[in-house]
């Protein structure tokens, strides 16, 4: 009997091998901001409430670990997940006595699902994932993942970078010498494409197949100004904008996520009030005055990132939402100072990225001396009513995504 199953696993095996042999492109998910697994280890010496636990005995699970994400509860994670910004070294680190991590590197599972239990709230990848499988992938082989500490930007990055171009060479030749396609969310697509102005064109010519990018914020985003003058609240009924902001606001990605001066022009007021409008020329004194001096140090350790705006030089598929309300400007009522509750002016976006950043990829269509700048194929995918994470599991993405795969 055991013998009838080895050789039916053989021909299972035979059967992948042989499909992928065909030109099954492997595909790599790369996530956006939140969308991977991270885990603590403490050993501190003071809390910030009684009921915050000084140590732990092995790592745990802190994002996305809903258990914490609850009123008092919160004020201890704030405390262990927010960084520390070192002005002399311009690099930030971990609270004293917080050690974190990022589990799973290769896999697909920790950015699939941010809930190691798979609780539905801390779904991400996986029903992508799911309809790759059902197309012929197999997870951890020509299905992997590359999921990083999101709460950092590239300058903090330079690890995954190194670590992403070995594993899309051992995925190469895992899958028979077959060139990957890398599969991003929101500013994983970031991550993407400056890992991909990071390698030669020759390498990227026999490793990466294509991009599949979805909502990703190529020029920044408005939203990213709002958190750090009020905070966001993911969607929360239980807890505040302001609590939670006291974790963000420590975030170089936030930083780099800011609008781009590329798309956002100077004459553009951001920020209204009856003292003084804001504009993108006016960060510095808007975060002096909104008292988080630091978010203008991290703005200038990662304005180069988001300043460059060269092509990625592969094939790119850039699918994004529209017509959905996306916040345009911050205007605090007068009388009214930077510690109030601003009302938040909309236009169109994915509700999280606005529009104009959505669809810069187009730019790179565009021809020059009978090229396009992208000098590889771009296809841009507009979506009605595609909402930023809702995006992931559109039947509209899923479909166009396996379709864009079977046909290799």
């Amino acid at each position: 009997m055991s013998d009838i199953k080895l050789c039916l696993f053989s021909v299972f095996l035979f059967c992948l091998l042989a499909r992928n042999s065909f030109g099954l492109s492997p595909v790599i998910l790369i996530p956006g901001d939140g969308g991977s697994q991270l885990e603590a280890k403490l050993n501190k010496t003071n809390v910030v409430h009684y009921i915050c636990a000084k140590t732990s005995t092995d790592y745990y699970n802190i994002w996305l670990n809903l258990e914490l994400l609850v009123p008092f509860v919160i004020d201890c994670w704030v405390d262990n997940l927010k960084l520390e910004y070192d002005n002399v070294t311009r690099t930030t680190r971990d609270p004293p006595g917080v050690d974190i991590r990022v589990p799973g590197w290769g896999n697909p599972e920790p950015v699939e699902w941010l809930d190691p239990s798979h609780d539905s709230a801390g779904t991400y990848f996986n029903t992508i994932g799911d309809a790759l499988v059902k197309n012929g992938y197999v997870r951890n082989v020509s299905l992997r993942g590359a999921p990083y500490d999101f709460r950092r930007a590239p300058n903090e990055n330079g690890e995954f970078f190194v670590k992403l171009k070995t594993l899309v060479q051992e995925t190469y030749t895992m899958n028979n010498k077959t060139p990957v396609t890398l599969l991003t969310h929101s500013m994983g697509g970031s991550m993407a494409l400056h890992f991909l102005r990071l390698q030669t064109q020759s390498w990227k010519d026999q490793y990466i197949r294509r991009m599949i990018s979805l909502s990703t914020p190529w020029g920044g985003a408005m939203k990213a100004l709002k958190v750090f003058a009020i905070g966001d609240d993911l969607g929360s009924l239980m807890l505040s904008q302001s609590t939670l902001r006291a974790e963000q606001i420590t975030c170089p990605s936030l930083a780099w996520l800011l609008p781009s001066k590329n798309f956002w022009k100077p004459s553009e007021v951001l920020v209204q009030t009856d003292k003084f409008n804001y504009t993108i020329n006016d960060l510095e004194k808007l975060f002096n005055d909104l008292d988080v001096p630091n978010a203008w140090e991290m703005r200038k350790d990662t304005e180069k990132y988001s300043s460059d705006f060269s092509a990625p030089g592969v094939e790119l598929h850039c699918l994004y939402g529209y017509n959905i309300s996306t916040v345009e400007r911050l205007v605090y009522k007068p009388g009214t100072w930077l510690d109030g509750s601003p009302t938040l002016l909309t236009g169109d976006g994915d509700g999280t990225v606005n529009l104009r950043s959505l669809n810069a990829c187009e730019r790179w269509a565009k021809r020059r001396f009978g090229f396009s700048l992208n000098k590889r194929p771009l296809k841009s995918v507009p979506l009605a009513g595609a909402e930023h994470l809702k995006i992931l599991h559109d039947p509209r993405v899923t479909d166009y995504i396996t379709t864009v795969m079977k046909h290799d």
